[in-house]
């Protein structure tokens, strides 16, 4: 049974950098599709990025296009949202999230399997 841990978020001011790991444990996330998350508070859980297994494809929501980097280490298991530019509308909190799926609706969070439990980030102005 797997298990996804994330870390890096915390406090920063507009225009800052943050990077956020997803830490798997239980099993291997080698060949799933990873993806991050975000929901603010009273809003839905929104789509920020997504990268294939091997590495190679990447997917961004358009508002992080640009600012925010999504990359994976699968030696360690390891997911990880570079964000720069941050902007006070990237506060949420960010969740990490892996798919076993054909990845063909990536932007959806019914698509994933197995969540983290979240880590706040929030950018002030």
């Amino acid at each position: 049974q797997g298990q996804l841990v994330e870390s890096g978020g915390g406090l920063v001011r507009a225009g800052g950098s943050l990077r956020l790991s997803c830490a798997a444990s239980g099993r291997t996330f080698s060949k799933d599709y990873m993806g991050w998350f975000r929901q603010a508070p009273g809003k839905e859980r929104d789509f920020v990025a997504a990268i294939s297994w091997s590495g190679d494809n990447t997917y961004y929501a358009d508002s992080v296009k640009g600012r925010f980097t999504i990359s994976r280490d699968n030696a360690k298991n390891t997911v990880y949202l570079q964000m720069n530019s941050l902007k006070p509308e990237d506060t949420a909190v960010y969740f990490c999230a892996a798919s076993g799926g054909l990845g063909y609706r990536l932007d959806s969070s019914s698509e994933y399997d197995y969540w983290g439990q979240g880590t706040q980030v929030t950018v002030s102005s």
